[in-house]
């Protein structure tokens, strides 16, 4: 039976400007009749079209689809299934019951040549009815699209009138299988794949699955390596429990919240010391070597070590640069290293000594993306828990904790020992990020033009600031910018850098990853060559009471403490 195609009217989106690479709003807008199917007609319609005008379909198109199984996931699955199928792509691959971690996505994107891929996830924002959806388009290299494309999508949702659709179709998205329509005449067909399969295969190529499985078992000559693996409810449960089950022998005992739920079990899926308290108090109180948690679709990622030792994603960026010998994919090297402007800039340290460049970059995976297109860049890392390298476009949660895996299992050391030689061998950066959340937009504005005028004064480099018995000289005040070494392309205003004689740093800026209000971060960066070993809020606080001085931030947010502390 042929299938129609319906055209039907919809409304321009007014002042609702994406982020930067997609729509992340609250579930019940999406709800509201014609707003998803305006986001989705948009997406397909600012696609690349070979051989064919922008204004006509894409034939011989193929695109991914999949989500982290949030709440409206599977629905909106089946509407972009439907867009797509009345707009002329001619191919979909579907996750199983739509759900497809970000990594996933971005692997099979590459594997399979396709035009890119539509992803369903508020990332590491809470789920269900009263809380957030998203929708975000990744390219063909399977990374997050580039603000030329953003941009174009965003003027289509302000000027569209009308989506097509066809209403019937009813794709079983439930079975792994190959499923063919005609549409009014054409050929459509929507492949729905195992969601976990091309990930796992990827992975065993990059890793020595037998000698991390030799790890987790133990020998007759080393004891079992307890893990503790907590997926929070979100997209990497089956993931987790294919790898390091299935493959890598760990006991069922040795993963938890592994079932992908709409709204993550009520829990904030965010793999931080805060929203992932339950895990860090189940591996200080148990047999545990290492700890790792994952955020809802997959991309980021927390490690611990036995007692709860903490890693923070700017070390852990680090340990994995100096180490990459450990991990067969990079036997032959890499081609340089790079890190988002706020993160703690341990991994420089790294490049200097082996001669790797080092790139610091706007904070968004996009830009490292530009880098290993062009080979110029192997591993990244930003201080918002995302680590990755080149196998894909996107950050990794679980590559990353497998890398430390590897790391383990070569070295024969403890995450703590790993950690502790490399801070005696390189110094430390004692780093934590302050979040200020739902802060009033506009007060937090008047805040950073006020910091901004304060610390780009001629007079504000070399001024001296003093707490206890730490004094920190004045290098550089900035607003940081960024020029693309690849397209050329120009970010400004990035956020407000300052940069001490000593190589410490105070980073603030504006996030834009919530759904309401605005959420001002604060990062501290606090280098130290000798006292390696201290404890992290003791060592951090004199460059903490330096940076809420410079800010003047309890006048501005009235807030006397952070929301969250990472």
């Amino acid at each position: 039976m042929s299938l129609s195609i319906e055209v039907r009217s919809t409304q321009p989106f007014a002042g609702q400007k994406p982020g930067t690479s997609g729509l992340r709003k609250k579930v019940r807008e999406f709800m509201q009749p014609g707003y998803t199917e305006n986001f989705v007609q948009s997406i397909v319609g600012a696609c690349p079209r070979p051989q064919a005008s922008a204004s006509a379909s894409a034939p011989g198109s193929c695109l991914v689809v999949g989500g982290d199984g949030r709440f409206l996931c599977a629905p909106v699955v089946h509407t972009i299934v439907r867009i797509c199928a009345a707009n002329g792509i001619e191919k979909l691959l579907v996750g199983q019951n739509g759900i497809l971690s970000t990594p996933a996505v971005s692997c099979l994107i590459r594997a399979h040549n396709t035009l890119g891929g539509i992803v369903l996830t508020a990332s590491h924002n809470p789920g269900g009815i009263d809380n957030d959806f998203g929708i975000k388009f990744n390219c063909a290299n399977g990374g997050p699209a580039p603000d030329q494309m953003t941009d174009e999508i965003y003027n289509l949702t302000t000027k569209i009138t009308q989506y097509k659709i066809v209403p019937d179709l009813v794709c079983p998205i439930d079975k792994v299988g190959q499923y063919t329509f005609d549409i009014q005449g054409k050929k459509f067909e929507v492949e729905v794949v195992d969601p976990v399969e091309g990930y796992v295969t990827l992975m065993k190529s990059i890793f020595e699955f037998d000698r991390i499985k030799s790890l987790i078992c133990g020998s007759p000559q080393r004891k079992p390596f307890n893990v503790l693996i907590d997926s929070m409810n979100g997209v990497t449960g089956p993931y987790v429990k294919r790898i390091f089950v299935d493959e890598l022998g760990a006991s069922l005992e040795s993963i938890t919240r592994t079932v992908p739920l709409e709204d993550f079990g009520g829990a904030h899926p965010d793999p931080n010391l805060t929203y992932a308290a339950d895990l860090v108090n189940t591996v200080k109180n148990g047999d545990y070597d290492l700890g790792a948690a994952f955020d809802g679709d997959g991309d980021r990622n927390m490690i611990l070590g036995r007692n709860s030792f903490f890693v923070t994603p700017s070390d852990s960026l680090a340990v994995l640069a100096d180490n990459l010998n450990c991990i067969p994919y990079f036997k032959n090297g890499a081609n340089g290293f790079a890190r988002s402007m706020p993160t703690g800039s341990a991994v420089d340290r790294v490049a200097e000594k082996l001669k790797q460049t080092m790139y610091e970059v706007p904070t968004g995976w996009k830009y490292f993306g530009n880098l290993m297109d062009a080979n110029k860049l192997s591993l990244c890392g930003e201080e918002s828990f995302g680590t990755g390298s080149d196998h894909i476009r996107e950050k990794d949660g679980i590559w990353a904790c497998l890398s430390w895996l590897s790391i383990i299992a070569n070295t024969g050391k403890s995450v703590e020992e790993v950690l502790n030689n490399h801070w005696n061998k390189y110094g430390r950066n004692y780093f934590t990020r302050y979040d200020y959340e739902d802060c009033a937009a506009d007060v937090c504005n008047q805040m950073m033009d006020y910091v901004e005028k304060k610390i780009t004064d001629p007079s504000f480099v070399g001024k001296d600031f003093t707490f206890g018995s730490k004094t920190y000289r004045v290098k550089l005040g900035d607003n940081f910018s960024y020029v693309d070494p690849i397209d050329k392309s120009v970010a400004t205003k990035q956020g407000l850098r300052i940069i001490f004689e000593d190589g410490s740093r105070i980073i603030l800026r504006l996030s834009g990853t919530g759904s309401s209000g605005a959420t001002v971060r604060l990062y501290i960066d606090s280098y130290e060559a000798v006292d390696v070993t201290g404890d992290a809020q003791v060592m951090l606080k004199p460059l903490i009471e330096v940076a809420l001085q410079i800010s003047d931030l309890k006048k501005y947010t009235g807030r006397d403490q952070p929301t969250v502390i990472t």
